[in-house]
């Protein structure tokens, strides 16, 4: 039996009546199952002896004599006092509401105790400590995550019993192949061990067997996202004689005032070559904030128009597109190709007719928002579809889109796809997320473009970078202002209440500070995701321009906005954004010749908030400087991408969810990247050669193929 095939209700174990059920129940563990999967988020190694003296250096194990009993307090506060003594030291057991303890622990009895120790009242003490039982299976004792009605030792007790139950006869879930190649242990001692490792080194090869068997199954689902795409699809004509470009890409290349970079060029050359194949392109085009990203979607659009077909370009937000399809009516029109606009927002005369046009193969190139996957839309030809900032779209509404050249009047297959992002992806993730996609990566920026110079700012300073931004518009430069909030409390994207933000500064606000107090001689505007899509694009137009001086603003501009003379950028409260965030919002700036200057601002801990300052540890004191660190002493975002993994996981980096029946529970793709290449390998090599892969000796991949559908494991 599959360890997830354990479903048997938690009441079969000793000990669970209804109310420990309950608990268990609220904690997430339900079954058999989901307890022996509840695994440690660490381990005491109890093995070594620690005398009491040594307690300043941690955990103390001893075995000791009970020396003396007292109380202190009186009525329901009465509590128990044990006086122990070893070799090295004395010390007092603190037994609050563990007055059983008193019989437990009799004048002259021989105890181990584990514990941790401190020293108060002139004495050593501990009130968090443990009576060890000499005949206890383990002497590294697992420490589990804990809600605040479960304990260290019901969970211990009651996992033992499942492991005595249910644990000796759990199947292996990996092929033995893959078992004997990863020298990997059998899934039942595996489990056993992860919970009560008999020593250290089998505890580290019970950890590298769950964490292995866990990468495997996200790959083999990664994996079998591709077999999908792939099946049933009708190939594409190949050419007899691919040609590096063509006829379109050339023209566009001829008028552009500058070269392309050498890493557009191999973009460009990987896109052709593969729309030129047997099968649909399928691309992750990643890129760095200005690298030229855009451009190259244009020229692979103008490949699907030269082979007689249509180009699809998506964007999340209306102000991306229109700037998007600004650029294509600049550069693509004077070519003869019809590009053409769709969002939802279109009049109702405009987009009937685009309709028609659209599905009469009279445009070639459509440039929109969700709306390109309406209902309405119909395609004559879809032959190739860009989705520009792709981690702000779904699973099913990138599916919507495809969909839309499977059903194309002309074209009844699948249409080549490229997903760009200008949030890079780490390497590590990218093989977790994309694996079933080829990825192209544009390491180089355009030639005449100066690094922007970063610098860290506490709030208390905000007034020098002020003086800074002034100078700068007097010397005609333009500037942003970054805000966490709208106003009235309410964020980009939560709406959070005012309450919870007290003390930060906000976009509506600090406009009319900046316009009224700050920068009165300069023009200031006002951006954010509840003004209406029409003046967002007039206010940014006129920002275009130079008619607007300073734009206040919460995120919304970290994409699509394009402003050559603008020069610096401020973001308040720069701890609350995240590092990539703060990458693609600095990326605002520095896309002219001139000199660019970030500035991140930001409250120390102590400063914020609702935050004892006496409360904070070390690592909470340092942890914003070191993040922020990051921005000032690096300038790769695939860098800044890797230590926001680091800093804030995967799963917040990338909007990742696990759902389904399988979820990780002890890997991490980023921790454990060198078992996820491995793992990949496996898992790719299973599906594409192994015949007998819905065999019974491989019934447990079967299962997991048969009971996840395809696109819908990791949310994207």
């Amino acid at each position: 039996m599959f360890l997830r095939e354990l479903i048997q209700p938690l009441n079969e174990l000793r000990g669970v009546g209804s109310s420990v059920q309950c608990r268990l129940n609220d904690a997430g563990i339900t079954t058999i199952a989901s307890l022996l999967t509840r695994y440690p988020r660490d381990w005491e190694d109890r093995s070594a002896f620690a005398p009491i003296k040594d307690w300043a250096k941690g955990q103390v194990c001893t075995t000791a004599s009970v020396t003396a009993h007292s109380w202190f307090s009186f009525g329901r506060k009465k509590t128990l006092k044990v006086y122990i003594e070893d070799q090295s030291a004395r010390a007092t057991l603190v037994c609050f509401n563990r007055p059983f303890l008193q019989s437990r622990l009799p004048i002259g009895k021989e105890v181990r105790i584990w514990g941790r120790f401190y020293y108060k009242f002139g004495e050593i003490m501990s009130t968090s400590f443990e009576i060890e039982n000499p005949g206890s299976k383990s002497a590294i004792m697992p420490v589990y995550p804990l809600t605040k009605d479960l304990n260290q030792n019901l969970l211990r007790r009651l996992v033992q019993q499942a492991l005595d139950l249910y644990g000796t006869n759990l199947e292996n879930e990996l092929p033995q192949k893959i078992i004997n190649k990863e020298q990997l242990l059998k899934k039942a001692d595996a489990v056993k061990a992860i919970h009560f490792p008999p020593s250290m080194e089998i505890l580290e090869k019970a950890k590298s067997t769950l964490i292995y068997e866990e990468l495997f199954y996200l790959e083999i689902m990664v994996g079998r996202r591709s077999l999908e795409r792939r099946k049933g699809v009708t190939p594409n004509i190949i050419s007899p004689s691919p040609v590096p470009v063509s006829p379109l890409q050339q023209h566009l290349i001829e008028r552009l005032p500058f070269t392309l970079t050498p890493g557009q060029e191999k973009a460009i050359k990987e896109i052709n070559d593969e729309m030129s194949g047997s099968r649909p392109l399928a691309r992750l085009l990643q890129g760095d904030v200005g690298s030229g990203k855009t451009l190259v979607a244009f020229l692979a659009a103008l490949r699907a128009v030269d082979e007689g077909g249509q180009a699809a370009i998506m964007a999340p937000t209306e102000l991306l597109a229109r700037q998007h399809a600004d650029n294509a009516a600049r550069l693509l029109e004077p070519l003869g190709v019809r590009p053409a606009y769709l969002t939802g927002n279109l009049k109702y005369s405009g987009r009937t007719q685009l309709l028609k046009n659209l599905a009469a193969g009279e445009v070639d190139i459509v440039l929109g928002t969700h709306a390109l996957f309406s209902k309405d839309v119909v395609y004559r030809n879809l032959r190739l579809v860009v989705i520009d900032e792709q981690h702000r779209f779904g699973v099913t509404q990138r599916q919507a889109i495809i969909a839309k050249g499977q059903n194309s009047q002309q074209r009844k297959t699948t249409p080549d796809l490229i997903m760009m992002s200008a949030t890079p992806i780490p390497r590590t993730l990218a093989l977790t997320v994309f694996g079933d996609l080829d990825i192209t990566v544009i390491s180089d920026m355009p030639p005449g473009r100066k690094p922007v110079k970063t610098h860290l700012s506490k709030e208390s300073n905000a007034q020098k970078v002020y003086d800074f931004v002034r100078k700068e518009l007097e010397s005609g430069r333009q500037a942003y202002f970054v805000y966490p909030l709208i106003g009235n409390g309410s964020e980009e994207s939560t709406n959070e209440p005012a309450a919870d933000n007290d003390g930060l500064k906000d976009a509506v606000s600090m406009s009319e500070k900046l316009a009224k107090k700050i920068y009165p001689q300069y023009s200031t505007a006002l951006i954010h995701s509840k003004i209406d899509d029409e003046e967002k694009r007039k206010t940014m137009e006129a920002f275009r321009k130079g008619e607007i001086r300073i734009l206040a603003a919460t995120s919304v501009v970290e994409v699509g906005v394009d402003v050559p003379n603008a020069s610096c950028m401020v973001i308040h409260h720069a701890e609350r954004f995240g590092l990539s965030a703060l990458h693609q919002l600095r990326g605002r700036v520095g896309r002219g010749s001139d000199q660019s200057y970030c500035f991140l601002i930001y409250s120390d801990q102590e400063d914020q908030p609702g935050i004892n300052p006496e409360e904070l540890s070390e690592e909470e004191r340092s942890r914003e400087g070191k993040r922020l660190m990051v921005m000032l002493e690096n300038s790769d975002g695939f860098v800044i991408a890797e230590k926001d993994l680091i800093f804030r996981g995967p799963g917040q980096i990338a909007g990742i969810e696990q759902s389904g029946y399988l979820k990780l529970g002890i890997a991490d793709p980023v921790r454990d990247a060198d078992a996820l290449v491995r793992a990949r390998a496996g898992a790719f090599s299973i599906l594409e050669t192994d015949p007998g892969l819905l065999q019974d000796e491989h019934r447990c991949i079967a299962d997991v193929l048969n009971r996840s559908p395809p696109f819908s494991e990791v949310a994207l």
